[in-house]
């Protein structure tokens, strides 16, 4: 049986790569990536095409059994294959929520843009009204994702 974790969070500003093209990448990194996790069995075309960054401080979190897991992604030619893990997730946001994913890059395959174990990646749905600095609550899957 899934016990969630229920935890408050500040939306932060993150690398902004995958929402839009930026210095990094001449395109939105998470609108290259999709087609490689449908591929997969993991469908996030009905999500917005970005993630909030969510900061969790001063806990923090590490994947441990994630319900995905996608070994060396070649999804770009622009650095080496990355890992992908995804846990399903909860955001609520002024009395409404939002099913979406806790969306992990592992950091030993990535070259650039690292986050810290306090800041948790969601993949979700449009969460209108929402901005940098707000207070929101993120729900974890304790099965997938320990918290410390």
């Amino acid at each position: 049986m899934t016990t969630w974790h229920r935890l408050k969070g500040i939306l932060v500003e993150g690398h902004r790569v995958a929402s839009r093209p930026s210095a990094a990448y001449p395109y939105s990194s998470l609108e290259k990536q999709k087609p490689y996790f449908k591929a997969l069995g993991l469908d996030l075309y009905p999500y917005f095409n970005g993630t909030l960054n969510i900061s969790i401080a001063p806990l923090e979190f590490e994947m441990t059994k994630p319900e995905f897991t996608f070994p060396l992604v070649e999804w770009t030619d622009l650095h080496p294959p990355e890992t992908f893990s995804f846990s399903r997730c909860k955001v609520w946001f002024n009395g409404k929520s939002y099913e979406g994913w806790v969306y992990y890059p592992h950091p030993e395959t990535k070259k650039t843009h690292f986050q810290n174990p306090s800041l948790v990646e969601v993949i979700t749905y449009e969460v209108e009204g929402i901005q940098y600095g707000d207070a929101l609550e993120v729900e974890l899957n304790s099965l997938e994702i320990s918290v410390k």
